[in-house]
């Protein structure tokens, strides 16, 4: 497994299908600026939307295959990024977000 690092705004979230089960990728905070502490992955107090939600909507957009998914948990917008790690930071660059390393 590949160790791929990826800085995003808290309201996405990468997840990956494998062998027909979803894996949520740990996400760590940079920045808080809340006064107390929130679980940024109970998706339901912060965004309104169910886990079980989440995972039906990535079902139907690509019929449940394999590879890693990127969801806008603000939007409701659900993104299929291939079956490589790389995908899910090509998929951001086309929505506008993160830039390629400049020192390579």
């Amino acid at each position: 497994m590949s160790e791929t690092t990826v800085f995003i705004p808290d309201y996405y979230r990468v997840l990956e299908r494998r062998s027909g089960e979803w894996f949520l990728k740990k996400a760590k905070v940079l920045v808080r600026n809340l006064p107390i502490a929130i679980d940024f992955d109970d998706f339901e107090l912060l965004y309104g939307i169910s886990r079980e939600k989440v995972a039906i909507e990535l079902f139907r957009i690509n019929g449940g295959r394999d590879g890693y998914y990127l969801v806008n948990l603000r939007q409701k917008r659900y993104y299929y990024c291939g079956t490589e790690p790389e995908g899910v930071k090509t998929q951001l660059r086309e929505l506008g977000i993160g830039r390629d390393d400049p020192i390579p």
